[in-house]
């Protein structure tokens, strides 16, 4: 039986896949919840998910303080229960012009790791009383096989996949969903840095109806497209040192 979804939040509401996320699952009746770190882009994406007929809440929030999370999801809750919550807030960085630094590395961890747990648990806390819900939390296509070119992205993508999916089969009992969402490339503002050929890429409003009707559906893993999917399946089962040979070979992600 397909899901329905009165109450809503998306973090990395501002661009790309989750404003594109917002305006799909805007409509009459629907409360949104969106958060996101540029005010003026935020802003713009509620009104025009009020302009749907959606009531609509935003905030500007970095994912990273577990705090202001924790607040932001609670109050959000009491005022109307959550239904469910997508962890989309990300971050990628890439090896060209030197490789990854620490720096980089640990800011892609902080913000793709650790503010998808301080999304999740606060609104796990507030849905396991009630014993409904669903949280998603979006992962990636590099979540099957580290790409050289951007290792700790794939890394961080790999370990939410992984932690959603144990998180399922922990929560089931207790009533919760938990989706891992794995796209390819999407268009937005992080892939128009893309200088390199991008395989099946995809508008974020037809990414956006996918994820949507896999969150209906409460899919364990919704990854698309089936193409880009089956091809990076195929690497991830490849010997280690075959496929990284293949990989290096593919350019560097500024």
């Amino acid at each position: 039986m397909a899901r329905d979804f009165d109450s809503i939040l998306i973090t990395g509401a501002s661009s790309g896949l989750g404003e594109a996320l917002a305006l799909a699952a805007a409509g009459p009746g629907r409360h949104l919840w969106l958060t996101g770190r540029n005010a003026t882009r935020l802003n713009a994406v509620a009104q025009e998910c009020r302009d749907k007929g959606a009531d609509v809440t935003a905030a500007v929030l970095d994912v990273q303080d577990r705090g202001a999370m924790a607040s932001f999801i609670v109050q959000a809750d009491e005022i109307q229960p959550l239904d469910l919550v997508i962890a989309n807030a990300g971050i990628s960085g890439g090896t060209g012009g030197g490789g990854e630094s620490d720096a980089q590395a640990r800011e892609i961890f902080d913000v793709n790791v650790t503010g998808v747990m301080n999304t999740i648990h606060p609104a796990i806390d507030r849905m396991r009383p009630r014993r409904h819900g669903q949280v998603a939390v979006m992962s990636s296509l590099a979540a099957l096989r580290g790409f050289p070119g951007a290792p700790a992205y794939s890394a961080s993508k790999a370990s939410v996949k992984t932690y959603a999916e144990a998180l399922r089969g922990a929560l089931a009992a207790e009533g919760i969903g938990v989706s891992a969402i794995c796209p390819g490339f999407v268009k937005s503002r992080m892939t128009d840095v893309n200088e390199f050929p991008m395989p099946f890429l995809m508008d974020a409003e037809k990414a956006a109806r996918v994820i949507l009707k896999g969150l209906r559906q409460n899919r364990t893993v919704i990854a698309f497209p089936w193409p880009m999917y089956w091809m990076v399946s195929l690497l991830s089962v490849l010997p280690p040192g075959l496929a990284v040979r293949l990989l290096s070979r593919l350019p560097a992600k500024a």
